[in-house]
């Protein structure tokens, strides 16, 4: 490593804090780097993120811990997609099931391309994700993506995960691989002659030193933000939504556990519904211009029903947007400090994690270098630009007629031109696999993604869906028969845990 740190500083714990001090500690304890964070308990964290993409399978195999040891102590649970009921209103399309992709769908997705590259030319075609991808199947029988035929290396999936206990088992686990552990807050921070963060000023434990501090404050960005003057521009115009009501309920113990995540369009915004081993995580997701904070509060319960009555409701508020230098002289914005969009497909901690990644990678190869550093900004920054077009793209396709919201989030024409451009592509006759290409360098989703979400909205001009499914559908049923039930190979994680027989004969 060139110009190497003797000392990094973490400020603030939670999943983004204690993610990257594994990480580091990974990576640079054993060449000496000291390694601390900086945690107060005066001070919450969010808390509520209860979903991964499958990046988290990779933190974890990177680290080498396995999922029985960290998934019972977070109460997780498997994640093979995201269902969206109700974003459109076109006969046959009222729900579409965004499948994480895996070698094993090889065939079955090339199936699925041609299909809907026909069906946008105006034929009368199966062209349904639900029927193409594994993942689907797996979510349709309630069984894991685990198998005693398929090695877990070739299977792609992520996980839902009690944000909290997540924090608190990667806390742990930095502590054993030496993280030193801070437990104070900062009261103010000194700069040194040249700008650089130097010292951070605490209650109790004194003055604490470093030469580079990672900033994981939240969305107040301490350091960053507030220190080192780093503004966040705003993503309003794209992404509307900027509040959110979670309330937790009761497991059914007598249901089967859904391996996904529901995301159902309400009046004014979507609800998420994420089912853990102990409990559901639920949040309606809206825009305060549309909707008030006690509307989508009761909106929610209505929906929720009996096991909702007395849960706590727990309000969030964010400005959608991001800083355009998380890496600023010497100090790395990651998490909440570096900004937010929205819990929409559940990407904020996929940008923690490459965030932390690619910090790794550039420090390696240029230490302190303006060169690194403009760099990896760059990157992060498409990063979470392709997460907004990705995220706008979904508002953009609904074809809900019930609430303004709904038809002004349609209409929208702030979009970027790769955005507006690929939603064009798609409209038009043309080879739509030339415009994401085109584009590729400013995407954070593949070509699976984009043709899951245009064709699962019902993008098409002849949405007319033939009664019966194609092949490809009873290949995916066929083949997920060979998986493990859900709730059955959690119930080797926790020994208490009971798990029904299956109510269907699959």
């Amino acid at each position: 490593m060139n110009n190497q740190p003797t000392h990094l500083v973490i400020v603030g714990g939670g999943t983004a804090g204690w993610m990257t001090a594994n990480l580091l500690a990974h990576q640079w304890g054993k060449l000496g780097m000291r390694i601390s964070l900086i945690e107060s308990h005066k001070i919450g964290t969010v808390g509520v993120g209860e979903g991964s993409t499958p990046y988290l399978k990779e933190f974890f195999e990177r680290l080498a811990i396995p999922e029985s040891e960290w998934m019972p102590a977070c109460n997780a649970t498997y994640k093979c997609g995201i269902s969206f009921p109700g974003w459109s209103e076109k006969p046959g399309y009222d729900s579409y099931f965004h499948p994480f992709y895996s070698d094993l769908d090889g065939p079955q997705a090339q199936a699925f391309f041609r299909q809907c590259n026909e069906k946008r030319h105006g034929g009368s075609n199966h062209a349904h994700p639900n029927d193409y991808f594994l993942a689907s199947a797996l979510t349709r029988q309630s069984r894991a993506p685990i198998s005693n035929e398929i090695p877990a290396s070739d299977l792609v999936y992520a996980y839902h995960f009690d944000a909290e206990l997540l924090g608190q088992f990667l806390r742990q686990h930095a502590l054993k691989l030496g993280v030193q552990l801070i437990e104070d807050k900062v009261t103010d921070i000194q700069c040194n002659q040249r700008g650089q963060i130097a010292i951070l000023n605490t209650e109790s434990s004194g003055p604490v030193r470093g030469d580079f501090f990672v900033d994981c404050s939240g969305f107040k960005g301490l350091l960053v933000q507030q220190t080192l003057g780093e503004k966040q521009q705003s993503y309003r115009p794209y992404l509307f939504n900027d509040s959110a009501v979670a309330i937790q309920t009761p497991l059914d113990e007598r249901d089967p556990i859904q391996p996904h995540t529901v995301s159902k369009a309400l009046t004014h915004g979507w609800v998420w519904h994420i089912p853990l081993s102990n409990r559901y995580g639920n949040g309606y997701v809206y825009s305060s211009k549309y909707c008030s904070a006690e509307q989508a509060e009761q909106e929610l319960r209505e929906l929720l029903g009996p096991g909702a009555t007395d849960a706590k409701a727990l309000h969030l508020k964010w400005e959608p947007g991001r800083i355009s230098q998380h890496w600023k002289k010497n100090c790395v914005a990651i998490g909440l400090s570096q900004g937010f969009l929205e819990p929409l497909e559940a990407p904020m901690l996929f940008v923690v994690q490459r965030t932390i990644e690619h910090f790794i990678g550039c420090y390696e190869q240029g230490g302190f270098s303006d060169v690194k550093r403009n760099e990896f900004n760059q990157e992060i920054n498409k990063i979470i630009d392709g997460t907004r077009d990705y995220l706008q793209a979904h508002y953009l396709m609904n074809s809900r007629s019930d609430s303004d919201y709904w038809r002004d989030c349609r209409d929208n024409p702030q979009q970027s031109e790769a955005l507006s451009d690929i939603i064009a592509a798609w409209r038009a006759t043309g080879n739509f696999d030339l415009a994401l290409h085109k584009h590729q360098d400013k995407l954070a989703y593949l070509k699976t993604s984009w043709y899951c979400l245009l064709a699962g909205k019902g993008g098409f001009e002849n949405t007319f869906e033939l009664d019966s499914h194609p092949p490809e559908r009873q290949w995916c049923d066929n083949k997920a028969r060979s998986f493990i039930f859900h709730r059955e190979h959690l119930s080797r994680f926790h020994a208490d845990m009971p798990w029904p027989s299956p109510l269907k004969d699959y």
